[in-house]
Formats: C-alpha cells, sequence, structure tokens
C-alpha cells in the first residue's frame, strides 16, 4: 500500500509539470481544448492503472504523451471527425499520413513545437474573450493541473461553480472557433497582456486572500509563480514577463516570515527580515534587471518590481528607501493610473515625508466610487490620523475596515488596532 501511495504521489508530480505541454499538444492536433483536456486525463488514468505494477517510466512525461497520442489517433480513425476535417488536420498538421501509417509523422507533428504549444495552451486559456473568473478558472484547471475541487478551495466557491466556468469557458472558445496558435508578433503583446493579468491575479489571491480563515494561500502563489517562469523561459523577449516574475519572485520572498507561530498575520514593518528567502531575492532582482534591459520605460509590472525591490534591498525596516519608493508610486501612477494605485502612493508618500502628507493625497479618494467597498481605504486613513494622534477618528476607520474585509485573520488584525487606539489615545 505504500508503494502504491508513492507512485499516485509521482503521478501527481508528473501531471502538476506535463498537462501543460500534453494538453497543448493534444489541443493543436485535434483543435479542441475539451477533447484535448479528455484525452490528456485518459493518458493519467491508464498511468494510475499501470504504474503502481509497472514502476514509473524513466520518462513518465513521454510516456503519458504517447498514451494520449495512441487514443488520439483511435479517435480520429474511428470518428467522423476526422472526415469532416480531414483538409483541415492535413493542411495544418500534416496528419494523414500520421494516422494512415504508423504514427512516426504524428510523433514528428507533437514533439516538434512544444514550447510554442504551451504558450498557444496560455493565450487561449486567457483569451480576452472569456471572463476574468474563466479565465482564472480554465489556467489553474488546464496550465496548473488542479482539480476542479483544489480550485473551488483556493477561491471559495463550490465545485460545480468552478465546473460551470470551465465548461462555458471551452464551449465560448470553441463556438468562436478561437484558432489554437501563438498570436502574430502584432497581437502578442496584448494577449500577453491578458495571461499576465491572469497570474497575477492568480498570485495575490494567494498572497492576501480576500476572504476565509486563511492570510495566505501558498500553493496559488506557487502555482503563478511557476507559470510565470514558463511564460518568461517561452518569451524572453517581454520586459513585462520579466517585471512580473521579478515582482511575484520578491513578494513570494518574504512568505516565511508573513505569519507567526500562532498562524496570525505579520505585516512588513514587524517581519524579521533574516527569514526572508534569499534566493527568491536574487531570482527576483535578476529577473527585474533583465526586465529594465529589455525596455527603457517601464512597464507596471515591472515598475512594481522595482518597488518591491527597495524593500527586499532593506536589511531592516526602517532602512528601506521610502522616497525612492514614492518616485516609483509616481512614475506608475503616470504609467498606469488607478485608485490602488494613488492609495499605494499616499501610503509611500506619508512613510517618506511624514503622516500629514499621506493623509491629504488619502481623503482625496474618499469619494472614489472604485474604493467605495474596499477596506484598505479606511485601514491605511486609520493607520495615519494614529500617527498624527487623532485616535477616537482612527478607531472608527479601523472599525470600519474591519466590518469591510471578508478574510477573518485581517478581521481580527483591524478589529485589535481600533482597539489598541482606544486604550492608546495617542501613539506620540
Amino acid at each position: 500500500m505504500a508503494a502504491d501511495a508513492a507512485t499516485r504521489r509521482a503521478i501527481e508530480a508528473v501531471w502538476r509539470i506535463e498537462s501543460a505541454r500534453l494538453i497543448g499538444a493534444l489541443a493543436r492536433i485535434v483543435g479542441d481544448l475539451g477533447l484535448a483536456e479528455d484525452l490528456a486525463q485518459d493518458a493519467l488514468v491508464d498511468a494510475l492503472r499501470r504504474w503502481p505494477e509497472s514502476g514509473v517510466p524513466d520518462r513518465p512525461g513521454a510516456w503519458l504523451m504517447a498514451a494520449a497520442k495512441f487514443r488520439a489517433i483511435d479517435l480520429l480513425r474511428r470518428g467522423k471527425r476526422l472526415e469532416r476535417k480531414h483538409e483541415e488536420l492535413a493542411r495544418e498538421l500534416g496528419l494523414a499520413l500520421a494516422l494512415a501509417l504508423d504514427g512516426a509523422e504524428f510523433d514528428a507533428v507533437v514533439n516538434d513545437t512544444i514550447e510554442d504549444d504551451v504558450l498557444r495552451l496560455m493565450c487561449a486559456c486567457c483569451h480576452p474573450l472569456l471572463s476574468t473568473e474563466a479565465r482564472v478558472a480554465l489556467t489553474l484547471r488546464l496550465l496548473g493541473g488542479l482539480q476542479t475541487a483544489a480550485i473551488a478551495r483556493a477561491f471559495l466557491v463550490s465545485p460545480s461553480t468552478v465546473a460551470q466556468r470551465i465548461v462555458r469557458a471551452k464551449r465560448t472558445l470553441s463556438a468562436a472557433k478561437v484558432p489554437f496558435e501563438v498570436p502574430a508578433r502584432d497581437e502578442l503583446t496584448p494577449r500577453l497582456a491578458s495571461v499576465l493579468e491572469v497570474l497575477y491575479l492568480i498570485f495575490n489571491e494567494g498572497y492576501s486572500a480576500t476572504a476565509g480563515d486563511d492570510w495566505m494561500r501558498p500553493q496559488l502563489c506557487e502555482e503563478a509563480l511557476r507559470l510565470g517562469r514558463i511564460l518568461a523561459e517561452l518569451t524572453p523577449s517581454e520586459s513585462e514577463v520579466h517585471g512580473l516574475v521579478a515582482l511575484m519572485e520578491l513578494q513570494a520572498a518574504r512568505t516565511p516570515a508573513r505569519i507567526d507561530a500562532a498562524g496570525e498575520p505579520v505585516l512588513l514593518g514587524d517581519q524579521d527580515r533574516t527569514r526572508w528567502d534569499r534566493l527568491l531575492i536574487r531570482r527576483g532582482l535578476a529577473a527585474l534587471e533583465r526586465a529594465e534591459r529589455l525596455e527603457a520605460e517601464p512597464g507596471p509590472y515591472a515598475l512594481q518590481a522595482a518597488i518591491a525591490a527597495c524593500h527586499a534591498r532593506a536589511r531592516t525596516a526602517s532602512a528601506t528607501d521610502w522616497p525612492q519608493i514614492a518616485a516609483l508610486y509616481d512614475a506608475l501612477a503616470r504609467r498606469s493610473p488607478s485608485p490602488v494605485v494613488e492609495l499605494n502612493r499616499a501610503v509611500a508618500v506619508a512613510m517618506a515625508f511624514g503622516p500629514a502628507p499621506g493623509l491629504v493625497l488619502v481623503e482625496r479618494l474618499a469619494g472614489e466610487p472604485a474604493l467605495a467597498s474596499y477596506h484598505l481605504l479606511p485601514s491605511v486613513r486609520g493607520e495615519l490620523l494614529a500617527k498624527l494622534g487623532r485616535s477616537d477618528e482612527a478607531r472608527a476607520e479601523f472599525a470600519r475596515a474591519a466590518s469591510l474585509t471578508q478574510n477573518r485573520r485581517e478581521r481580527a488584525l483591524l478589529e485589535a488596532r481600533a482597539a489598541a487606539c482606544e486604550q492608546q489615545p495617542s501613539w506620540q
């Protein structure tokens, strides 16, 4: 039984690594994401049945590809799909001989452009036709290899909701006849922007969970970072890809210090920086350097990575170069203006030049509709008011922020801040 359990764990690990390549190659062949996933899942079932007895093969990814390949050949030989799509497949994939003979040409088609297949799959999963929720679910399912239940747990929704999103996304792509291809050069950058947005959303949900009992969901961070690294390898000349990878590496480096022994959140200024992951910091700084070499005018992700780098380089909270961070937020506000960026800029200004000028910037955001239910607006205002000795106002802001957040750990933290204001009328 122990051997079977070990084999199952090995199969799960192989699937996480190989599923994107496998589904991508199959989707290119059959021209349908849903069918490609079914064929890949069939190969996985074969592995679950055979490997406990035969052992894990030396090249498990190649074994899964071969198993899926023969199922695809059999399906295309038997079904009417070949009759309907014979000319299209022959023209685009050169499969006619492979289906008629022994599959040798099929092997060449499958294995010739594996890297392009993964990039095609990323672009398909993150197609602008799909809703943000659908893009996230499809990406985690087909690129991350996560099961529906795992995705549902990560986002605190029901498995049926996730399953419906995935099914609808596949139907939308199929109905729109979205080509399974790497976009042309003039279309690649905007399409990559959609992919980066999805990875960023997945990472952020893992880094600061919006709801539930957990402060973080590390699996989502790890998955977003893994996919980001793959994307950086596939698009080495895209500055913003490296910028996002740098941002995720640098923020992920703080993970070991973000929770105390009791599982409670530890804010940035209070973290033990000796616990930060120095390897991830080195990787993040190297990715940021690549991004800056590729683009003289940094994009939004590279600018955010540069901000994270300022924190990473500071060995103590007091050594942080807040004026530089404020300047970077100024640049980010010009490059990618948004109320959230302005709120973060206000924090940086307060840290660099004092709470009073920071509060002036925060007050300008008070009527911003996009921040009406955003708990960090009253939270930031509460911190600045507390530093200015306006404890009663600060307590009210912290209480309001606590009422807005859906994360239990964060709510407890904000309630504790409100209580501290009541016990200590002034920080000064």
